[in-house]
């Protein structure tokens, strides 16, 4: 038997080397936000931290050796986010919606398109964004479905050499841009056809900024994620050439399934590292508190086994989580389906592992200044977006489970399963 879930000194090296610029950079969001009216001024306060994690080449490190960056893999990812998201949520959604905004291009985009549009990502400099913009205004959990019922009702008509988008965007991170004309890239999902079978009516098309014909419509004000940017975008006669549709017109569908199966297995870290923080101020607290009693809190029995409960849930996550990572890099079959679990399981387990250590340190960590405030309120998102749990996620591991020849075995001895992939909302 050969199961190993120790970290490669190399992915060791890069835990610690991200755990040390979180802790010195990133801890600077909440005082430089904190106390700002507005989700665009706490949005833009966050631009010289971001660009301190760019230059310190965390964006390069994130982005996949094959194009040009210096990721190796999922797990590496995993590492650097636990490490990330732990300190801070808000630039680190920022940068990690970065990958998503670029999955697309990565996928599916020519040597050309590559090259043309890759470029500013790689370089440690300046505050790049990339925004994959998919969801809409009423939802999108029916994607790909005709009208009536379509979720995507942004279109794309070719003028001459150019096409023409029309439509309005909503939960896209960063797609405003810092100064309201969108991020440098922006992938467009979109209706290139009325009338053809889901297969053939929707495409992805790149948009480069400053986008002409982009209107910042609302900056939502968030429960969590306060200094993050998920606004109401509308495009209005946007025009890209002909060439910026990636894999030609009808792919849409299969690019957006593919590009959404990674980021399930990256929320369940985000949320792994959520608990992480709450966990450990709640540890701290037992250890030091008294409260007016002869011990420490944590000599009392129901804390420490709050705490022991708390610890095994978020190992739990953990090693799922490196699984499905560990799945996806090296092209397992159960890949998606073990994706799905750890999103799944790993964000509603943090939204209880986080409530429970709330009652460990008790009232005061209801009060608005209490990390655990924050941590619960950011927390809360992980199991509504990227695909909700009800509405989109669990639908997948449904269709998996009914798909004929389903073998539950796959996920652990690694035969192959059947089961399509769907996308995600939001994020």
């Amino acid at each position: 038997m050969a199961i190993d879930f120790t970290l490669t000194p190399e992915q060791r090296e890069l835990s610690l080397a991200a755990r040390d610029f979180a802790r010195k950079v990133l801890t600077e969001v909440g005082p430089a936000t904190r106390g700002l009216g507005t989700a665009e001024e706490r949005w833009k306060a966050t631009k010289p931290i971001y660009e301190q994690v760019v230059a310190a080449g965390w964006l390069r490190r994130i982005l996949p050796v094959p194009v040009g960056g210096q990721c190796r893999g999922m797990v590496d990812l995993a590492v650097i986010a636990e490490e990330f998201v732990a300190v801070d949520a808000n630039v680190s959604l920022t940068l990690f919606a970065v990958t998503l905004g670029l999955t697309p291009l990565m996928a599916a985009g020519s040597p050309e398109q590559l090259e043309q549009h890759l470029g500013p990502f790689l370089e440690p400099a300046g505050a790049p964004l990339a925004a994959f913009a998919f969801s809409e205004p009423g939802g999108s959990a029916n994607f790909d479905a005709p009208a009536p019922a379509e979720g995507v009702r942004t279109t794309a008509v070719l003028d001459g050499d150019e096409w023409v988008i029309n439509g309005a965007k909503k939960w896209v991170s960063s797609s405003g841009g810092w100064d309201g004309t969108g991020p440098d890239l922006l992938a467009v999902v979109c209706r290139t056809s009325s009338d053809a079978p889901p297969d053939g009516a929707l495409s992805v098309i790149l948009v480069p900024g400053p986008i002409e014909g982009l209107v910042l419509e609302e900056s939502l004000e968030l429960l969590g994620h306060r200094a993050h940017q998920t606004p109401t975008v509308s495009l209005r006669d946007v025009r890209v050439p002909k060439g910026n549709i990636l894999g030609g017109p009808g792919a849409g569908r299969q690019i957006v399934a593919g590009s959404f199966v990674p980021t399930a297995a990256l929320v369940g870290v985000f949320a792994l590292a959520k608990m992480r923080a709450a966990f450990e101020f709640a540890l701290e607290f037992a250890g030091t508190q008294r409260r007016g009693g002869a011990v420490p809190v944590i000599e009392h029995q129901a804390v420490g086994y709050a705490l022991a409960d708390a610890k095994g849930a978020m190992e739990a996550v953990r090693y799922l989580c490196w699984k499905a990572c560990h799945a996806l890099d090296t092209g397992s079959p159960a890949a998606a389906e073990l994706a799905l679990h750890a999103k799944i399981f790993g964000s509603e387990t943090a939204v209880r592992v986080i409530t429970d250590l709330m009652r460990v340190v008790g009232i005061e960590s209801y009060g608005e200044g209490s990390p655990l405030a924050e941590i619960l309120r950011d927390a809360l998102v992980y199991p509504l977006f990227d695909g909700g749990n009800m509405g989109i996620r669990r639908r997948q591991l449904h269709a998996m489970l009914a798909a004929p020849g389903y073998d539950p075995s796959a996920t652990w001895l690694g035969a192959g399963g059947p089961g399509d992939t769907a996308p995600g909302e939001g994020g």
